[in-house]
């Protein structure tokens, strides 16, 4: 619908071949850089597999099913996300607008502005940029529950496991709905809190978002990491197997997962000052140095693993 608002479209030519850098705004002169910054959103959204990843345990034939969901679920967000791309791209009105720090938006959110200029181009107000920026709010809304669900699994999860601190409190079943209530809000305050500060600062918006997907993109590393270290008489495949094709691919991940964690540790914005630093690098070392400190001196005593609550000799519960 946005192209159509913002008629006339920017030609083809200039969404597939021209090139902005913006440095006058962003500090950045360099194209390989510029280049690397403008995936990090690609490389966010194409981890939404994640949440397929977390269902499979409770699907029938997970072996089979979760790997057919992960790769849909990756084919249904790069179908979206590059329409979604080039309809803002097409429907950009005045590419020296969308940065300058006068404009509607202060020169810092590029897509709304776009949607800004082409209803106000269009109808000379902004009622609908405001629909629109409805629709990618609440798309934002359903984001936050999914992450919530993830991390709520995590949470009860370990807590099984007595892997964090009061685990009997976030592994409490609630007696009607059968859901770990607990761990759920337990989540959702953590979640209100990191978020508070977005309100005043922006640059903490950048480093949650960075950490977060350092966190769960890293930790895919490992199991890929260690199958591509594992002697194959010891590997037992399952119905999803990659056959031959199985170490190259597990090395394009393990070093597009390097490249991935990489560059979300870059600063995004030049010059340097306390209003654009990313500091994600320092809280990735604070968060590392608690946990192995944490493992190190106290866990490590007591922690012994995932807890079985099946018999697997004979089946009893």
């Amino acid at each position: 619908m946005l192209p159509l608002v913002a008629h006339p479209i920017q030609p083809a030519a200039y969404v597939f071949t021209h090139f902005e850098m913006a440095p006058q705004d962003t500090g950045i002169s360099s194209i390989p850089y510029a280049v690397i910054m403008s995936v990090l959103l690609s490389n966010y959204c194409l981890y939404g597999y994640d949440t397929a990843a977390h269902l499979t345990e409770e699907t029938k034939g997970a072996d089979r099913t979760g790997p057919l969901a992960i790769l849909s679920s990756i084919g249904i967000i790069t179908v979206f996300g590059w329409a979604y791309n080039l309809a803002l791209t097409f429907s950009i009105k005045d590419p020296n607008y969308l940065y300058d720090v006068n404009n509607e938006t202060a020169g810092a959110l590029v897509p709304a502005q776009i949607i800004y200029d082409a209803f106000h181009g269009r109808y000379h107000n902004s009622t609908g940029a405001v629909v629109f920026l409805c629709i990618i709010w609440g798309s934002f809304f359903f984001c936050g529950l999914s992450v919530t669900t993830s991390a709520a699994r995590v949470v009860y999860a370990l807590s099984r496991d007595n892997g964090i601190p009061f685990s009997p409190i976030w592994r409490r079943i609630h007696p009607k709905h059968k859901v770990p209530i607990n761990a759920v809000w337990f989540c959702a305050v953590i979640s209100a809190i990191l978020g508070l500060p977005i309100l005043k600062i922006n640059v903490i918006f950048n480093a949650i978002i960075s950490i977060s997907t350092i966190g769960w993109v890293g930790s895919y590393a490992v199991p890929i990491f260690a199958r591509m270290m594992m002697a194959e008489e010891n590997f037992k495949p399952g119905p999803f197997y990659l056959g031959k094709a199985r170490r190259p691919v597990c090395l394009v991940a393990l070093l597009w997962i390097c490249y991935t964690c990489s560059a979300f540790l870059l600063p995004t914005l030049y010059p340097i000052t306390w209003s654009t630093f990313n500091y994600a690098p320092i809280a990735l070392g604070v968060a590392l140095t608690i946990i192995m400190l944490w493992w190190v001196l106290d866990a490590r005593m007591w922690f012994k693993g995932p807890v079985r609550n099946i018999d697997m000799r004979n089946g009893n519960s």
